[in-house]
């Protein structure tokens, strides 16, 4: 995922301080697909204007990415004009004041492990760090460590990557944590299956875990 200048940075977290306008951005951000304005003033119970309007703020400042398609799926004369449909942006946004360099850090511990061959033990630690976090429902567990689940089939895929900027540079080591990370915090059920975008981890959805007294059952 890019991340954006400063500056961007800021108007995009800004854009957020609106109530409304951040329950818009969530619900798209949650949603499988792209979503149009009519769609997202049904589902909030909103005008279809105020959802254009808090839609288009939201990709202006980068939060949201907008393409155009017919719904119906017809073309030709008389199939009408394609809808303009909202997405989650795939840009990374953050600001920390002052600037931090975590990433970097991140990096440069990525190259020590595959350097090292000691891949086993980070994959060792991130289950134990995993088995830390568990407690709830597979898909709370989820949405609270910010993979964004959404349901498909029998699976739970995860919108969102955490480690995404890491894990372009180093794939091996990174996905291999996050799939350790979360059978750790969920027990089983989890396992690698790239789709054409967010994590390359897939769950399960019959996924079930319970916390007691630091087990998990």
């Amino acid at each position: 995922m890019p991340d954006l200048p400063d500056d961007q940075e800021i108007d995009a977290l800004a854009a957020l301080a609106d109530t409304r306008r951040r329950a818009v951005y969530e619900h798209v951000a949650a949603a499988a697909g792209a979503l149009s304005r009519d769609q997202v003033a049904e589902a909030l119970g909103i005008g279809r204007n105020l959802a254009a309007h808090h839609l288009d703020r939201l990709a202006e400042a980068g939060l949201l990415d907008v393409s155009f398609a017919r719904l119906s799926g017809r073309a030709g004369p008389g199939a009408g004009r394609p809808s303009k449909l909202y997405r989650r942006s795939a840009a990374e946004h953050a600001v920390s004041l002052p600037p931090r360099g975590y990433r970097a850090l991140a990096e440069v511990f990525a190259d020590a492990v595959e350097e090292a061959g000691v891949e086993p033990a980070l994959y060792a630690a991130a289950r134990r760090h995993g088995a830390r976090l568990a407690g709830g429902p597979a898909e709370e567990t989820l949405r609270r460590l910010g993979y964004e689940p959404y349901a498909d089939g029998d699976v739970w895929r995860l919108r969102n990557c955490p480690f995404d900027g890491v894990a372009r540079t180093h794939p091996g080591a990174v996905c291999g944590a996050n799939l350790a990370l979360l059978e750790g915090a969920l027990g089983g059920g989890v396992r690698i299956d790239p789709g054409p975008g967010g994590c390359c981890v897939v769950v399960d959805r019959g996924t079930r875990v319970t916390k007691i007294n630091g087990d998990l059952f």
